[in-house]
Formats: structure tokens, sequence, C-alpha cells
């Protein structure tokens, strides 16, 4: 019951905003949170915007959690971009876990792909996050190799921002990433 109710608000939350808007009122959304987003994580954190600049493709995705008594449902969307080619791609998240809470929970995540096959596997095949996920974003020279960002996949790290700046804990866990046929048809 509390798990169908969750997915009925959170559901709910997305498809009135999608019901309301064209495919480019939805994509021009997306570009300009991607552009607060990133404008944020740079001022949080200086030396992404080098990383980003040099990586083969990044992602922005929104998210929004809902977190009920003892399951939790985060939906979200976002863009892929190839910084070869320059394209854009929409794609949508969907997430779901069990653990003991009360919330809602709105948070931005960055993907920066350090190879043209990490991007291209997670935007044409999709991806999926379906091990507990969990590190501590490390300062300094410590830790994975882009400074700030944990390591989710080969070639594949993710920064994740909150209210208050860069997490100290990303969580990926049971996500999974696709594209979203909508927004990319007759773009």
């Amino acid at each position: 019951m509390i798990r169908k109710l969750g997915m009925l608000i959170l559901l709910a939350s997305f498809s009135c905003a999608s019901l309301a808007e064209t495919p480019a009122q939805r994509r021009a959304e997306i570009n300009k949170r991607r552009a607060e987003t990133l404008a944020k994580l740079y001022k949080a954190h200086p030396a992404a915007k080098g990383r980003i600049a040099a990586a083969s493709g990044y992602a922005v995705f929104t998210n929004l959690g809902v977190n009920l008594v003892i399951m939790s449902v985060a939906g979200g969307n976002g863009v892929a971009h190839d910084n070869k080619s320059g394209h854009d791609t929409y794609m949508k998240m969907l997430s779901g876990g069990v653990g003991l809470g009360l919330g809602v929970k709105d948070f931005r995540g960055i993907f920066v792909f350090t190879s043209q096959k990490a991007f291209r596997t997670f935007v044409d095949e999709g991806w999926e996050a379906g091990a507990h996920a969990d590190a501590i974003a490390k300062a300094g020279k410590e830790g994975g190799a882009i400074e700030g960002a944990i390591s989710v996949a080969p070639d594949t790290y993710l920064y994740q921002l909150t209210e208050n700046g860069l997490a100290l804990e990303a969580t990926i866990q049971g996500t999974k990433y696709f594209k979203d046929d909508d927004l990319n048809a007759g773009k």
C-alpha cells in the first residue's frame, strides 16, 4: 500500500508537468536546469569545469526523491552532452529502494565520462545502478581520479549536488537511466 502511494505521488509530480508542456518547452527547461546545475557545481568545485570540458561527454540530471516510511522512489530527467559532436540526448531516470525515513530530497547528479565508450554505453544502452554505490567524495588529491567526484563505473564519475553544495555522500542505488524518446524525437 505504501509502495503504491509513493509511486503514485512521484508519477503524478512528473506527469502533471509533462502534460502541460510541449517537448520543446521541456527541452528548454532541462537545458536551463543544466546551466544552473553546472554553474552551481563550478562554484562549489572550480576544477570540475576543466574536467568536464576535457571529458568525452557529461550528463546532468535533476532528481526528486520521496521517502515514505519503509520505501523510497525517485525520478527525474536530464541531458547527456557529447563533447566531441556537440549533440545532446535527453534522458530520464527512475529509482527505488528500501529504507526507513520520511521526506523529499531534491538533488542534481552530474556524470563525467572520460572515454567515448563509457559515454556511448550510458546513452545508447541506458545504465542501471543495481548495486549499492555509495561513496564519500574526497577533497584534495586523495580519493578517485576526479577530485570531488566518485567513480561509479569504468571511466564514469559522479558529482552529486544538494541545496548545500557538493554532496559528501553520493547514492545511485537501484537507479535506471534511459533515453526520453518523446524529447529526442523531432528535435
